[in-house]
């Protein structure tokens, strides 16, 4: 029996689609690719594959997921395997200069960013600068790594501390800092490569804007210069949201294998669009979507389920 197989390494990220599955009645596997032997000569098992691997996979001791996914990726592609988000897609998750370049190919506006290696490098490119500015880590997930700076003098204290946190592969970002008149970013979900909603995040605690209920928090997870408000950033989908924007993250998308993922942008205060963020293991806030009666698990599950279904039919014409 073929069946839809979910390639991850985040248990509690899955349980809300694992739920959709069952609810529509839809045969899945889970691949939990932390780590393990790839039998290159194999054939890999009838099904679609559902790529869900995350940038931030090291972040909880499975260091190696995300390059052990690179390698099983190629392998379901040789054979033909319907392969939702493939290996285009997560050459993007782990690299977000490789997601500005693409996304500047298409004429997306993206922040002044500046890619450095090595702590000197890292103040150096700081200097270039005008005005405040963040570091980022070029592979990152849940606003890894996100300083605010209005100084290069502080950013140079920081780098030099115990408290310097570098990124997983080596490279930092210093990047523009947006200064929206309001404190929210906007993130668009898209869902077999169709626009599914926008949800309006509140940034007051900071940059950990990772929307699924497991990653709630009551503190600030990264100082950004701001004063925390007293509950956790909060989620609010967007009823009617329309922008021309989203017309080019679907060309994005559709150029990078990315049928699945979320879209960040900030507006400033002249009302310039700059995005900022491709996440192609996107999750959702179970609150957000009640009071919008708007699901994304269980689009993602319906749309899986389209593709195993036409898949069935594609073998069953060929046997015939």
């Amino acid at each position: 029996m073929q069946k839809i197989h979910v390639i991850h390494e985040n248990d509690a990220w899955v349980e809300p689609l694992r739920a959709a599955f069952q609810e529509q009645g839809l045969p899945y596997a889970e691949w939990f690719l932390d780590r393990g032997v790839l039998d290159f000569s194999a054939t890999p098992p009838e099904g679609v594959f559902y790529n869900r691997m995350s940038a931030s996979s090291h972040t909880r001791d499975h260091r190696y997921a995300a390059e052990y996914t690179s390698c099983v990726l190629p392998w379901l592609e040789l054979h033909g395997r319907r392969v939702v988000n493939d290996h285009r897609a997560l050459r993007l998750e782990i690299n977000k200069i490789a997601q500005y370049a693409e996304l500047n190919r298409f004429g997306v506006r993206t922040p002044r960013t500046l890619a450095a290696v090595g702590r000197e490098e890292i103040v150096k490119a700081a200097r270039k600068m005008e005005g405040a500015f963040i570091t980022k880590h070029n592979r990152a997930g849940k606003g890894l790594g996100v300083r605010l700076f209005h100084e290069v003098a502080a950013l140079e204290s920081y780098v030099k501390s115990p408290l310097f946190e570098d990124s997983v592969d080596g490279v930092t970002l210093v990047q523009q800092f947006i200064l929206a008149p309001e404190p929210f970013i906007t993130r668009t979900e898209f869902i077999g490569g169709e626009f599914l909603y926008a949800v309006r995040v509140d940034t007051t605690l900071g940059f950990e804007l990772c929307p699924a209920d497991v990653c709630e928090i009551g503190d600030a997870m990264c100082p950004v210069g701001e004063a925390p408000s007293a509950a956790a950033p909060r989620f609010e989908v967007i009823e009617g949201f329309r922008h021309p924007i989203l017309e080019k993250y679907q060309r994005v998308l559709a150029a990078n294998g990315i049928e699945i993922a979320g879209v960040e942008f900030i507006t400033d205060a002249r009302g310039e669009l700059y995005t900022y963020d491709i996440n192609t293991n996107t999750n959702y806030n179970s609150a957000a979507e009640a009071r919008a009666n708007k699901f994304g698990m269980r689009a993602i599950a319906a749309f899986l389920g389209r593709e195993l279904r036409a898949l069935d039919g594609r073998l069953g014409a060929a046997a015939d």
